[in-house]
């Protein structure tokens, strides 16, 4: 299956008073990302450094193509009440897997 490297970023509903886990729909958000984790669907993800401020998190994924991608993400409560957004959605081929032992 093809894996893709996904960003968020804030929307427009962010609270940039509060840290990611007091962000409004927090426990919806969570459960969801839960789910996508026990369902295969994320690989692995979290918060990312990277030099703007308005990034949230870098994750690896795995979809049939990125419209798929897309459209599992929209169903995110983040994503509903626009406290965060898909900021870019790369095919990303992995050579390198430590997990597969």
């Amino acid at each position: 299956m093809p894996v893709f490297a996904v960003t968020t970023a804030k929307g427009v509903n962010w609270d940039h008073t509060l840290d990611n886990r007091e962000q409004p729909f927090w426990d919806e958000h969570a459960a969801f990302a839960d789910q996508l984790v026990a369902r295969g669907f994320v690989i692995l993800g979290g918060p990312i450094a990277s030099g703007d401020d308005e990034d949230i998190a870098l994750l690896a994924v795995e979809a049939a193509d990125e419209s798929v991608v897309r459209s599992v993400f929209d169903a995110d409560p983040w994503t509903v009440h626009q406290v965060f957004r898909v900021k870019s959605v790369w095919p990303w081929t992995l050579w390198l897997d430590g997990r597969s032992g």
